[in-house]
Order: structure tokens, then C-alpha cells, then sequence
């Protein structure tokens, strides 16, 4: 569907926008306000539907319903992306000035690898077809593990993430405070800083993430561009979002089930067009709109039930981690500094 023009049109866009955004965080010195963060927010939605209706009024309702249902999705999956962002964030005593700089760099890295990783799919389904059985199968997994198992962000323990022990094991880190930077000068070494190693967790856990949320993108279009720039439309507003709902992360208890449902529903849907192939039209408008609202009335719900039925209030725990500790500074260390702590060292394995 995607001509070169429209692509070099999209990938120009983006770029603009983000240097506008860039050159705002600039401008305010590094901080992001709420208020701020919101204004992006708003813009990134109003761009994206603006592209919606960019592409309805090149091919109507067969491309944009597919890019808005395969948006409004990655969306929410992306929302689910932020609990894992704010435990990792306080697991290791991310300052707020150094939340955008990772945020930011993380965004542009998911950029990269989920075009890495659609390009595959979409390559891989149209050279075998059947593949797209195994994509609604691990979809239906997903879903029952969100609403039956209840696994979440338990799942993510930033201290066995085997990128950061790896990273841990081979590149020289820093010892001194280097602020924001990623990689900085000690001894006449170059070296990599804590905020490196916090980087790679980020990277590696929207990967895993992108694992689930790339499927079921794939399962409401296997058109390349419609993935690709609903995926993109999604993951760029993420950073501002962050800062927005960060606070109220734990208020939405329910859209884990919501999500859970709505990825049982793309599996069931992948599974039934791949089986009725030549009975079932995948551009078929109605059949698109049932989805879309489908997705939509869902998360609705969902975000409904959050509010009207809202979580127990459990004990309140405090950080088990500092930024140090991902540098390999042993617990007794930071114990001298701060007092008597639980060991959760990161410290290299031999």
C-alpha cells in the first residue's frame, strides 16, 4: 500500500516532529512538565489521526479503520509498556531529569527494532502463510496468561536481565558520577556509565514486549506500511505519555484484562481469516470496523471498570535498589553510605 513517496513523506514527518520536540526539552532545560508533557500527548494523537485521515483519503475506509484499529492497540499495549518503565525506574533511583534522556533514546531504539522486526514478519507470513496460525496461537497464550495467570510486570526483574549481566561481564563501567551521559573518560579509558546499562534494560524489555504487540498488529493487517506507521504513531507519543500517568500507572488495574481480551480476540481473529482465506475478504469494511470497535469499546470498558471498581490500597514499600548498584557497587558499600539495606546487588558474577 505504501508507495516510496509516502514512506520518505511519513519518515520526514517524524523527523521534524521529533526535533521539535527535542528542541523543546531544550529550551526548558531538560525538565518535562506535566502540563508539557500532556500538549505532546495531544499533538501525537492529533498527528496520528491526522494520518488516518491522510490515508482514508487516499484509499478510504480499507486503510485507515486497519491503521486506527492497529493504532489504538499498539497504544494500549505501549500504556502496559509504561508499568514495566516505572518499575525499572524505581528499582535503580532514576533521577526525573535522567527519565527523559532514556525514555527518549529508548523510543528511538524501539523505532529501529520493531522495524526490524515487522520487516521479518511481514517477509516471513508472505512466504509462509501458515505462519500467521503460530502468530494467533502465541497471541492466545498471551491473552490467557494476562487473564488467567496473572502475570505482569512480576515477569521483569530488572537484576536477572541477562542483556545488563552480559553488559555487566564485558564492558568497563564507570565509577564517579557522570550525570546524564552514556559513555564518559576515566583513567584515559573510555567507559560506559550506569545510565548505559539502565539503557540496554529499557531496550531489551520493549523487545520482549514488541514480541506480543508486533503480532497482534500483523493480525488486524499484514500490510507493511499499515503496521510499520501504526507501530511508529504509537511507541513516539510513549516518552510523553510517561510523564503524564507515570502517577496514576497503579489506578488502571483492569487493563491488563482488557488487553488480555483484546489479544484473545486478534488470535481468534488471525486464526479464522487464515482457515476461511477464500471465504473472507481481510479489507472487508465491516468486518474492519467490527474490530476497531471492538478494541475500542474494550479498552473503554476496562479503563471504566478501573475507575468505578478501584484497587486495595496495599503497604507501601520502599526503592530495594539505587543507580549504583547497576555500576557493580557492592552492597556493603552503599550500606556504609546509606545505612543498613537488603542485598539486591548487581554486582558481576564470576
Amino acid at each position: 500500500m505504501g508507495t516510496p513517496a509516502l514512506w520518505v513523506g511519513f519518515f520526514a514527518v517524524v523527523v521534524v516532529l521529533i526535533g521539535i520536540d527535542l528542541r523543546a526539552v531544550k529550551v526548558r532545560g531538560g525538565s518535562v512538565s506535566t502540563k508539557g508533557a500532556a500538549m505532546w500527548v495531544g499533538l501525537w494523537v492529533l498527528a496520528s489521526l491526522g494520518f488516518a485521515g491522510f490515508l482514508h483519503y487516499l484509499y478510504g475506509t480499507r486503510a485507515s479503520a486497519p491503521f486506527l484499529t492497529a493504532w489504538v492497540l499498539e497504544y494500549a499495549l505501549s500504556v502496559d509498556n509504561l508499568f514495566v518503565f516505572v518499575l525499572v525506574f524505581g528499582y535503580f533511583k532514576v533521577r526525573p531529569d535522567a527519565q527523559h534522556r532514556l525514555l527518549y533514546w529508548g523510543v528511538l531504539g524501539a523505532f529501529f527494532l520493531r522495524a526490524v522486526l515487522i520487516g521479518a514478519g511481514a517477509v516471513a507470513i508472505a512466504r509462509f502463510h501458515w505462519l500467521l496460525y503460530g502468530f494467533g496461537a502465541f497471541l492466545l497464550y498471551t491473552a490467557w496468561k494476562l487473564l488467567f495467570t496473572g502475570e505482569n510486570d512480576e515477569e521483569v526483574d530488572p537484576e536477572n536481565n541477562p542483556v545488563l549481566k552480559w553488559a555487566r561481564r564485558v564492558l568497563p563501567v564507570a565509577k564517579e558520577d557522570h550525570g546524564i551521559k552514556f559513555l564518559a573518560i576515566e583513567a584515559g579509558k573510555r567507559v560506559v556509565t550506569p545510565l548505559f546499562l539502565i539503557l540496554l534494560v529499557v531496550e531489551t524489555t520493549d523487545l520482549i514486549f514488541a514480541l506480543d504487540s508486533i503480532p497482534a498488529a500483523l493480525g488486524v493487517s499484514q500490510d507493511m506500511f499499515v503496521v510499520f506507521t501504526s507501530n511508529v504513531c504509537a511507541i513516539l507519543g510513549l516518552r510523553s505519555l510517561f510523564f503524564v500517568v507515570s502517577s496514576l500507572m497503579d489506578k488502571f488495574h483492569y487493563l491488563k484484562v482488557g488487553l488480555g481480551i483484546i489479544l484473545a480476540f486478534v488470535g481468534l481473529k488471525i486464526c479464522a481469516e487464515t482457515f476461511w482465506a477464500a471465504e473472507l475478504d481481510p479489507y472487508d469494511v465491516p468486518l474492519i470496523i467490527i474490530s476497531l470497535s471492538f478494541v475500542a469499546v474494550t479498552l473503554v470498558a476496562s479503563v471504566l471498570a478501573s475507575v468505578i471498581w478501584p484497587p486495595k490500597k496495599a503497604d507501601a514499600q520502599g526503592p530495594i535498589a539505587d543507580d549504583r548498584r547497576v555500576a557493580g557497587e557492592p552492597a556493603s558499600i552503599a550500606a556504609r553510605r546509606e545505612g543498613s539495606v537488603e542485598d539486591r546487588s548487581l554486582e558481576p558474577r564470576e
